[in-house]
């Protein structure tokens, strides 16, 4: 919608839309991986959703199945002009990479653009040089010692520094202290201080709305069976479980979530086994569906290995 020539008003739909292949969790992109897809809401359709879904598909060719409003994205000079406000309307949806996408859509590992998210093998090897160390720096060059102790306290607790747990679900508490203390760029190819930290940049905000969906994600799988979306209809525990610590970017105790899900009566047993694996076959399990009439709050309620 615009209202006037002055100062210009757009309203755009953009998707984040996420599944898991080959134990890695996975983002649908355009424009060669910069970019989440998104388009102006356009008024002949009946609802923002309805014009998201047709938006996506017509951009893609991926037909989404679960989505749910994320967060609505307004601050001023978002399109790089004063005079051209943009609001974005973000979505989360869930879905299988499986499905046909169009020819100038593409799938991209998301520790491709947060790679300092990904903690299954302990923390990554540039942690400590390349960010930990910068931002202690930048925190301790604050004009005041105020400043100091209020920048210094956000670090540890955003990045689990100083003997504090790290907390998964603070995707975009991280991403905008690094941007704060200049160590990843907004947009364009990183230079100067902000190639200290890797991990590739998207258009415009796109890579912030990403990682609010990232951690909107990853605090929902605790208490909302959403990670099922993301599974086969049938599937082993095992599966289930590098879902899980695929998005979480956490290892999980094996037999603590076993126990868990056993507990909570989330699946159930197909009674059928599986025909492509080397060794002995595992169980195939589903979804319970009746879970979600029996209890309003469920999840995973992960046990992850805290390093």
């Amino acid at each position: 919608m615009r209202v006037d020539q002055e100062n210009a008003i757009t309203a755009d739909l953009i998707a984040v839309l996420v599944a898991v292949s080959g134990n890695r969790p996975r983002t649908l992109t355009v424009k060669d991986g910069n970019a989440l897809p998104s388009g102006p809401f356009e008024a002949d359709h009946r609802s923002l959703q309805s014009g998201l879904r047709a938006r996506v598909e017509r951009q893609t060719g991926h037909v989404l199945g679960y989505i749910e409003q994320l967060y609505t994205f307004a601050d001023r000079d978002r399109a790089g002009d004063a005079q051209h406000r943009v609001i974005s309307i973000s979505y989360l949806g869930l879905t299988r990479e499986g499905r046909d996408a169009g020819a100038t859509s593409s799938w991209r590992d998301w520790y491709d653009y947060f790679p300092w998210e990904d903690h299954r093998d302990g923390r990554p090897p540039f942690f400590d040089d390349r960010i930990a160390v910068p931002l202690l720096t930048w925190a301790r060059d604050g004009a005041t010692a105020g400043l100091r102790e209020e920048r210094t306290q956000r670090v540890n607790i955003s990045f689990g520094l100083s003997g504090l747990a790290w907390h998964e679900e603070l995707v975009l508490q991280r991403y905008e202290l690094l941007y704060e203390a200049g160590l990843v760029p907004s947009t364009g190819p990183a230079s100067g201080s902000a190639a200290l930290v890797p991990g590739k940049s998207m258009l415009a905000d796109h890579r912030r709305i990403l990682a609010t969906g990232i951690g909107r994600l990853r605090a929902k799988i605790k208490y909302r069976p959403v990670v099922f979306e993301l599974l086969a209809p049938t599937f082993t525990l095992l599966q289930l479980q590098r879902c899980v610590e695929a998005l979480a970017g956490q290892r999980i105790h094996k037999q603590n979530f076993r126990r868990l899900i056993e507990q909570q009566e989330l699946v159930e047993e197909t009674g059928a086994v599986t025909s492509d694996t080397i060794g002995r076959p595992a169980k195939l399990f589903r979804f319970r569906q009746a879970v979600l009439a029996e209890r309003v709050a469920v999840g995973t309620k992960i046990p992850l290995a805290r390093g």
